[in-house]
């Protein structure tokens, strides 16, 4: 089934958002990453810390028309919970490198069985820097992936990165509109798969093997 790339986008941000528990400091990454804090159940009570100085980001902000002075790292306009406190990037990545973050949200490129990812540099092209990646994917407890399952039918997911490696082993759970798939010493665990698709396709559509249990839960965003 083809869904459009809004819909990819919400279907991946919606399942993340569901991954955490009450207290949790987290990190967004740039772009598809960012749209999980606009899907937190009310009543479970997260920090959410921007690598551009900020911890207690709020909801996307639509009510400023681009004029907002507060933004997130990819430079979207968002509100502040109560309590919120603004820093320098020194304060933000002594936070990232000291163990202080339990959990971070980044896009890739390319991930693969041994939890190695990829998604900072395509070599030959335009790419405006790593960012902050290199130390989330190290200094948070947990490293999930949210991505969209491939790119332009090219499997994202795959046996061995070919891209440079933006960190080598460090990747927990992969979550795709597809799929939910673990990282796990055996391999990559499927958890969960989209009623849209099949089970033939995930696999055609993954260029790793995939381990599947005897009963698979459905990816419900």
């Amino acid at each position: 089934m083809e869904l459009t790339k809004e819909q990819c986008r919400e279907i991946i941000a919606k399942r993340v958002a569901k991954e955490f528990k009450e207290g949790d400091v987290i990190t967004l990454g740039i772009g598809l990453p960012t749209e999980v804090a606009n899907y937190i159940p009310h009543n479970l009570h997260v920090i959410f810390q921007s690598e551009n100085g900020l911890l207690g980001v709020g909801h996307r902000d639509l009510s400023t028309d681009g004029a907002s002075k507060i933004t997130n790292a990819g430079g979207v306009a968002v509100t502040t919970k109560p309590g919120a406190a603004f820093f320098d990037s020194l304060m933000s990545f002594t936070m990232i490198r000291g163990g202080h973050i339990d959990a971070t949200v980044l896009g890739a490129l390319q991930v693969d069985e041994q939890g190695n990812l990829a998604n900072w540099i395509i070599p030959g092209k335009f790419v405006p820097g790593m960012g902050g990646a290199m130390d989330l994917v190290v200094g948070a407890k947990r490293v999930i992936i949210s991505m969209e399952h491939t790119n332009k039918g090219e499997p994202r997911i795959v046996k061995r990165c070919t891209l440079p490696l933006t960190a080598a082993g460090e990747v927990d759970l992969i979550v795709t509109e597809r799929a939910v798939i673990e990282v796990t010493p055996q391999g990559l665990l499927l958890k969960e798969i989209n009623p849209l698709f099949s089970l033939d396709e995930v696999i055609a559509s993954t260029g790793a093997h995939l381990i599947v249990p005897d009963s698979l839960q459905n990816l419900v965003a």
